[in-house]
Parts: structure tokens; C-alpha cells; sequence
């Protein structure tokens, strides 16, 4: 079922009428924040502004800002952000506090130059948001799996996906539970610091300053980790890093983009240029997309909750890799054709459908 084009537009009402951009956009997060939107899109047209809503990962119109309105609005979201309101043909990047706007958490803004006018996004988070180990919505599986991959306290654990696939909330669910079972000292190295965790060190990479995931392991290493997670793996210099990391008895969780399990294994191969030093040290591979999940008040039929869609949140869509002795003698081998997935994406697929968790349609959408 398909979500009712009039459900935004009849509660789309943002107080214009006095010119008081405060009130407009505190009005348009609530509103955002209301329906547990993930992203606020303001994009300047020829002669208004079209705003969308990410909701369960899927962009949807909400309406339209008229231009001189819009023009108020952004310069009063680039104002609390503390960027360059008067700048707008270059990108700027920004933090609302939340309590200047009424809201708990706060507001990554993010703006760029195009061709009909500057684009404006905000990331809202919200507090109560960060899922628990359990509440993933793995099949049991791949949670025993990644459960066991926890106790050992060396070696990696890579994660990739497409942009918003979850990886971030799984890397904290994953760090939360350490913490529940065996409290030890964790250092993460993220660009940005989504959400602060208690118990946790989270640094932040600052390109600006030259502070770079590799500069920053590399003094991050003498703080005496035990676990240390890596935002992403994007170079030569943070893939060695990290290897020496896992070497030398650190548990290292990492992202690195690729679009397979096999794919991790041939990018890190890429980027160090030696498959022994790989083989000998990826443990677990998790390679995951999340799709919309039947909602839980209407089972699908479509609810005020839901806003008509029938679907309400999201669970992970994923595939797995636990290396076993003959996937590191192929790795170092460099026959990666032998590699599959010890749980794969149509095991995944069926394990969705058989608890009735969504719709073969939504799952459609994430098949290569």
C-alpha cells in the first residue's frame, strides 16, 4: 500500500505569515521529528523551496516553502549551525544543539551549492534511538555469531554496506554489549561522533587540522586500547593501521566500502598488497542493507502510524562471512572465488519473509 499524499499536506502548516524564521524552523523540526524523520531536505527551486522528509530510508515531498520564507528559514538553520549565512556557493558543515531548537538531540546541517540554489540537510537523532545488541533484529545465526566474534579480543571486524545501512548502529550495539559483558577500553575514531556512548572514548578525525583516521591511530594506539573501532578504512595508511592494530592484540571493528562480503576481502587486499597479512587477520565479515519492516499496529494494511504505507521501521537485510581455515588458505592464495558467505542474502531473505518481519517488494528493492 502506498502512503497517502495528503497525510503530509494536511498538517503542513509552518507559521509564515509573521516572517519569524525562529518559530518556522523550530515548527519544521518538531514537525520532522514528529514523524521520526532521519533527514530534513530543503532544496531552493527557480520560485519556492521543496522540502522532503527521510522516512525509513525512502525521501518523500512534503510540500514546498515560498522563496523569501525559505530564504529566512536557511539563513536562521546556517545562523544556529554557526556557519556563513551570507556564504552560499560554497558547502558548509554545521551542528544545531538541540536545546536551541527544542529537541533533545542535536542537528547535523550540512549545506552545498547547486544549480537552482543552495541545498540544505539537516540530520535529526533522537534519544532512546540506539537499538541494544538484541534488538537488532539479526537472525539468531548470525547473533550467536557476532556474540562469540565478541569474546575474542584480536583480529577484525569489517562491516559495509551503502550509506545508511546501519552500519553505525550495529558498531554500537556491538560496543554496548562488550560493555554489558566484559567492561574494557574502547576508542573509536569517527567522522563524525554520531551519538555519545557512556563508558567510551570517541575521538573525531578534523581534515581541517590534519587529523586524519591515520594520524589519529596512530596516537590512539599508545592510549592503551583493548577495542578500537575505525570509522572507515579509506586509505593505504589507516588499512595498515589497522592491520598492525589487530596484530598486536586489539579487537578491531571497522567499516570499508565494497559491495560484497568478497568485495571486503578484495579492497583491503587492494589497499595493502599483501593477502597473508589479510588472511591472518579478518575474522568476520557483515555486509548488511536495512528494508522497511511490516508495521507492528496494522500488519501491513496501513494505519495513522504508518502514514498509510503499510511499513513502519526497518530491519537488516544482510549477508555474513565468518572465515573459516580454508577461507584464509584461499585468501593467501588469492582465489577469492571460493569465498562465500557462510549466511547469505537469500537465507536472509527467507528468514524476513518466514517471520512475516516485510514485504518481498521491500526486499526487491535492495537485490543487486
Amino acid at each position: 500500500m502506498q502512503s497517502d499524499p495528503n497525510i503530509f499536506t494536511q498538517g503542513w502548516a509552518p507559521p509564515l505569515e509573521s516572517n519569524d524564521a525562529t518559530a518556522a524552523v523550530e515548527w519544521l523540526l518538531k514537525f520532522a521529528a514528529s514523524h521520526r524523520a532521519s533527514d530534513i531536505h530543503l532544496q531552493m527551486e527557480s520560485k519556492a523551496c521543496r522540502v522532503q522528509l527521510r522516512l525509513d530510508g525512502v525521501l518523500t515531498q512534503i510540500g514546498t516553502l515560498p522563496d523569501e520564507a525559505a530564504k529566512l528559514i536557511l539563513g536562521r538553520v546556517k545562523y544556529l549551525a554557526k556557519l556563513k549565512t551570507y556564504v552560499e556557493s560554497l558547502p558548509q558543515d554545521g551542528r544545531i544543539a538541540g536545546g536551541d531548537v527544542g529537541l533533545a538531540s542535536d542537528v547535523r546541517v550540512s549545506t552545498y551549492p547547486a544549480v537552482t540554489g543552495e541545498k540544505l540537510v539537516m540530520r535529526l537523532f533522537y534519544e532512546g534511538d540506539q537499538l541494544a545488541f538484541d534488538q537488532l533484529g539479526f537472525p539468531p545465526e548470525v547473533q550467536n555469531v557476532l556474540e562469540n566474534q565478541l569474546g575474542i579480543r584480536s583480529g577484525m571486524i569489517l562491516l559495509t554496506g551503502p550509506a545508511g545501512s546501519g552500519k553505525t548502529t550495529t558498531i554500537y550495539a556491538l560496543l554496548q554489549r562488550l560493555l554489558d559483558k566484559d567492561p574494557c577500553h574502547i576508542i573509536t575514531v569517527e567522522d563524525p561522533v554520531e551519538r555519545v556512548l557512556s563508558g567510551i572514548m570517541q575521538t573525531e578525525i578534523d581534515l581541517e587540522r590534519g587529523l586524519t583516521f591515520a594520524k589519529a591511530l596512530k596516537h590512539l594506539l599508545r592510549q592503551d586500547p583493548q577495542v578500537l573501532v575505525i570509522g572507515e578504512i579509506r586509505d593505504e595508511e589507516t588499512a595498515a593501521m589497522a592491520l598492525r592494530a589487530s596484530m598486536t592484540g586489539h579487537l578491531v571493528i571497522a567499516t570499508l566500502h565494497a559491495g560484497s562480503c568478497r568485495g571486503v576481502v578484495e579492497r583491503l587486499n587492494a589497499l595493502t598488497d599483501d593477502p597473508n597479512l589479510v588472511a591472518g587477520q579478518i575474522r568476520l565479515i557483515l555486509n548488511q542493507r536495512l528494508v522497511r519492516r511490516v508495521c507492528s499496529d496494522c500488519s501491513s494494511k496501513g494505519c495513522q502510524k504508518c502514514l498509510g504505507s503499510g511499513l513502519k521501521g526497518r530491519v537488516p537485510y544482510l549477508e555474513m562471512l565468518q572465515l573459516s581455515k580454508l577461507d584464509h588458505e584461499s585468501m593467501e592464495l588469492k582465489n577469492l572465488a571460493k569465498l562465500e558467505p557462510s549466511f547469505s542474502f537469500e537465507q536472509s531473505r527467507k528468514y524476513l519473509l518466514s517471520e512475516m518481519l516485510t514485504k518481498e517488494t521491500e526486499i526487491n528493492r535492495h537485490t543487486a
